[in-house]
């Protein structure tokens, strides 16, 4: 783990994965046309790349326009609270060898609705951080 300063601490990218294998929601961030979009998605990290299942719309619009994405999971207790940011690009598996992989990965969604497209999401750079909560120090005033 890289240190930060304070309650800060950078995290590697083993950790960064370690901890998106603990967790099935996260966001995506798109970009099409001039307007950006969060959409949260239940996903599975396999290592190397994150997988979501989703339906015809406009977040599968988005990334056929603009494959570039970012993707965040985050998860908090009273002692510890982490962040990790992908940034990559998202493909629809078009494949059937692919799609035939993606249908045994665990992937259930929460929303009972149909999700008939597996996207896989490649990260080109992944960060995290790691805080300790506490409340926000006391501010000096400027000399």
């Amino acid at each position: 783990m890289h240190h930060g300063e304070g309650p800060v601490e950078w995290l590697s990218e083993d950790e960064c994965w370690e901890l998106l294998r603990t967790q099935a929601l996260g966001r995506i961030a798109t970009s099409a046309g001039g307007v950006l979009d969060i959409f949260p998605v239940n996903y599975y990290a396999d290592g190397a790349n994150l997988f979501f299942r989703t339906s015809p719309g406009d977040k599968l619009v988005e990334l056929t326009i603009n494959e570039n994405i970012a993707f965040e999971v985050d998860a908090y207790t009273d002692q510890i609270a982490w962040s990790v940011i992908a940034k990559g690009t998202a493909h629809a598996l078009e494949r059937q060898s692919e799609i035939d992989q993606a249908e045994n990965l665990p992937l259930n969604s929460w929303i009972p609705t149909p999700k008939s497209v597996f996207v896989r999401i490649t990260p080109q750079s992944l960060t995290g951080r790691r805080f300790e909560p506490g409340p926000e120090p006391e501010w000096a005033e400027p000399s």
